[in-house]
């Protein structure tokens, strides 16, 4: 297992996140939804704030930093919407 880091941004309360996961090595091989999905299931497991559902606008990887960058809009179960930007070392 290895220990990722994310950056979790969202827009409408101004919310910035720090989280360790860990995943398999090979996590880091994966697409960058793939990953986002691996710390989103984190995410419900730990944060203990409900299902957490989330769309994805854009995903690139960036393999010279190695960081993942994703872009999208979070849906909470209280039907709040919110912007978000997740950065993930991998």
């Amino acid at each position: 297992m290895k220990t990722y880091h994310a950056v979790l941004m969202h827009g409408k309360r101004g919310a910035e996140g720090h989280y360790d996961f860990e995943a398999p090595e090979l996590l880091a091989q994966a697409s960058p939804v793939r990953i986002m999905r691996a710390f989103m299931e984190h995410i419900e497991e730990h944060a203990h704030v409900g299902h957490i559902d989330y769309e994805i606008n854009a995903a690139m990887k960036n393999k010279e930093a190695h960081v993942v960058t994703v872009l999208g809009e979070l849906h909470f179960e209280n039907d709040s919407n919110q912007p978000f930007v997740c950065m993930i070392d991998i």
